[in-house]
């Protein structure tokens, strides 16, 4: 057919009733195979319709809780006792076997810790709802990764790597697992940072665009007032939205046939797909008063400083019962703090803390948890040295993140640093081992999940990366 006879009304018009059918029959075909997946789901047969994991999951989907800017380890969950007797002294690079001649001067902390829950995690007073909290979580001592840079930190964090173009963690997940709603895309990030890296860091790179993060809003917008861009046409209603659809995935097809294998058209033909199911879901689950009253003050919902992070986490849960795989929440830049380390941590900490506990008992009541793996961290920690009078530095060679959920030992505390924490002296764990290590979680091979691009194959954790197994339950 020309692209004259597109031209013409009646062609136009035989050809959208031609290919109506075709359309409505791989839209039923994809309904009742959700039906399948999820019928089998429940009866705890591994569904044919969705990519198989390599093995038995321990968790469905992961929500990573992202404090942009990186907190200071040795304030919140990392307690130095000799840091606080040697604070204003300087730190001797033997004792931390650092090579440098100067490392400056012991800032101590100004928060007390204490340990909480039957496993004793040592947790600082600025979190007083999560260490109710504290038998859920797994924390890790010993992280360690490269850049001192946040922009490098974070394409590290999210990516892998800092060099070339790389996919990020989610789209990984998408990519080696799928979704398990058709109407939801897999991977979805909240408030992303648009900084150091930008759309960079829930990009799907070399991997079919299906598998890009959709993002809600930004960091820098309260989550109130952000809506997934371009998700409704005001203009014209859905039928017709239907037919101008059909009309340009007929076009799409034909191109695709023509040439055999394109990746663009094909990844453009299942965002279009997508992005037309997502109009009648995603604002159901933007709208937060369905929830109860109860629920929205467990997320501290209404109230400052945690009404916009107690929205985004809620949020969260409710995408992940949803069926997401991967989501990420993202705070503003708020946690580097170069100056007023205290005045700093104090602020943060109020606004996360409350609703990150909620998430925890929101999940556990509703049987979400144990198959949820939740993460919470940033690009690299603090220094234990001070900067600028009363801050701290960026601080790669060591930090803390912790997981709850999803199959981890709650009420656990692995990986052990100096006593500065300048750096990991027990089970360190490098970035690349906690992506291998989330991704065993969710039943998948970090060796094994690939990708060919460019004459050579690819994966999260490159040619580096170990499971760490203690971690588990």
């Amino acid at each position: 057919m020309s692209c004259h006879q597109f031209l013409s009304r009646s062609t136009r018009r035989a050809m959208l009733r031609n290919t109506a059918c075709g359309f409505g029959q791989i839209a039923l075909s994809g309904m009742l195979a959700q039906q399948a997946i999820g019928s089998s789901a429940v009866k705890g047969v591994v569904p044919t319709g969705l990519p198989q994991p390599h093995f038995r999951p321990r968790a469905k989907r992961v929500i990573f809780l992202f404090m942009w800017g990186g907190p200071s380890h040795v304030d919140l969950f990392d307690p130095k006792p000799r840091l606080n007797e040697e604070d204003g002294k300087p730190i001797s690079p033997q004792a931390v076997a650092a090579e440098k001649t100067s490392l400056g001067n012991a800032l101590g902390s100004p928060f007390q810790f204490a340990q909480h829950g039957q496993g004793g995690v040592w947790i600082s007073e600025l979190f007083p709802h999560l260490a109710k909290q504290s038998d859920q979580l797994c924390v890790i001592r010993s992280l360690h990764t490269e850049g001192t840079a946040h922009g490098e930190a974070l394409l590290r964090l999210h990516t892998g790597q800092a060099n070339l173009v790389r996919p990020s963690i989610g789209a990984w997940l998408s990519y080696g697992l799928g979704s398990e709603n058709s109407n939801l895309p897999a991977y979805l990030t909240i408030s992303p940072p648009r900084g150091h890296g930008g759309a960079q860091n829930y990009g799907s790179a070399f991997l079919p665009a299906i598998h890009q993060g959709t993002a809600i809003g930004s960091a820098e917008t309260p989550i109130a007032k952000s809506r997934v861009s371009h998700l409704e046409n005001p203009r014209l209603n859905r039928g017709l939205q239907r037919q101008q659809l059909d009309l340009i995935q007929t076009l799409n097809q034909r191109h695709l046939s023509d040439a055999q294998t394109d990746p663009g058209v094909e990844g453009l033909i299942a965002n279009y797909e997508l992005a037309f199911r997502m109009q009648t879901t995603i604002p159901q689950l933007m709208n937060l008063e369905s929830e109860t009253k109860e629920t929205q003050d467990l997320y501290g919902v209404g109230s400052e400083p945690t009404d916009n992070f107690g929205r985004q986490c809620l949020l969260a849960r409710k995408f992940a019962e949803a069926g997401v795989r991967y989501i990420q929440v993202s705070t503003d830049y708020t946690w580097d703090h170069h100056q007023k380390v205290k005045e700093g941590l104090i602020g943060e900490s109020a606004k996360v803390d409350r609703p990150i506990a909620g998430l925890l008992q929101d999940l556990q009541r509703r049987g979400l948890l144990e198959e949820t793996l939740v993460v919470w961290g940033a690009e690299f920690g603090r220094t234990p040295m001070v900067e600028n009078g009363n801050g701290r530095g960026h601080h790669p060679q060591a930090f803390t993140m912790w997981m709850a959920g999803g199959g981890v030992k709650g009420g656990f505390t692995y990986g052990t640093t100096d006593e500065y924490g300048y750096r990991p002296v027990e089970n360190p764990v490098h970035m690349h081992d906690l992506h291998a290590t989330i991704l065993h979680g969710l039943g998948l091979d970090h060796q094994r999940l690939t990708y060919r691009h460019a004459g050579r194959d690819f994966r999260l954790t490159d040619v580096a990366g170990n499971v760490v197994h203690e971690i588990w339950s």
